[in-house]
């Protein structure tokens, strides 16, 4: 059964930085298209960035470009989102995304809370 389970989300004042981390189980890691994605209250999911199953660059939502580094440690199953320079409209949930090309995304962790106070 594949697993997601994110980690590392928390309160942080703006201008901070956090590093979320997926850890991945029950899937063959390497083979799958990684994303991050996040979900505000009162607002639709949004996709944040993705990384493809190599690590080549992947997708990045225009308002974290430069801050926002998506990336991948096969060997350890795990993927990362480092988020620097953080604002107060990145307050969200944030979920990680596994897709098996050409699939689309459709094994999803649980979300951790991010929190970033003015």
């Amino acid at each position: 059964q594949v697993q997601l389970v994110e980690s590392g989300g928390g309160l942080v004042q703006a201008g901070g930085s956090l590093r979320l981390s997926c850890a991945a189980s029950g899937l063959t890691f390497s083979s799958y298209t990684m994303g991050w994605f996040r979900q505000a209250p009162g607002k639709e999911r949004e996709i944040v960035a993705s990384i493809t199953r190599s690590g080549a660059s992947g997708y990045h939502l225009d308002s974290v470009k430069g801050r926002f580094t998506i990336s991948r440690e096969n060997a350890k199953n795990t993927v990362y989102l480092q988020m620097n320079s953080l604002k107060p409209e990145d307050t969200a949930v944030y979920y990680c995304a596994a897709a098996d090309p050409p699939r689309q995304f459709d094994h999803w962790g649980r979300g951790t809370q991010v929190t970033v106070s003015s």
